[in-house]
């Protein structure tokens, strides 16, 4: 079992930079691959972004590319995105997902545990 806190989340004006984090609890972190989604009030959930258990080759929603990174630091048990340039379309909640061993990072059925989420609000 794998409980996903996430953090970081926040008010930012529309440009602006915001790190979340993911900080995750039970053993063998390295071994999971990780993704963050977003659902919007009324939207779907969707993938923003993931990295696998080897953190080679990170994948991105076409959205985000250039301007969101998704890293991990096994030793410390998270993973964070770093967004900027954010844009008020990106008003969301941020989920933190895991899967243990490969997946396809960026389907949503692929993960077996969640977070709670993380209210991201960007102004216009």
């Amino acid at each position: 079992q794998v409980q996903l806190v996430e953090s970081g989340g926040g008010l930012v004006q529309a440009g602006g930079s915001l790190r979340l984090s993911c900080a995750a609890s039970g053993r063998a972190f390295s071994s999971y691959t990780m993704g963050w989604f977003r659902q919007a009030p009324g939207k779907e959930r969707e993938f923003v972004a993931g990295i696998s258990w080897t953190g080679v080759s990170p994948y991105y929603a076409d959205s985000v590319k250039g301007r969101f990174t998704i890293s991990r630091d096994n030793a410390k048990n998270t993973v964070y995105l770093q967004m900027n340039s954010l844009k008020p379309e990106e008003t969301a909640v941020y989920y933190c997902a895991a899967h243990r061993g490969a997946a396809d990072v960026r389907a949503r059925t692929s993960y077996s545990y969640w977070g709670q989420g993380t209210q991201v609000t960007v102004s216009s």
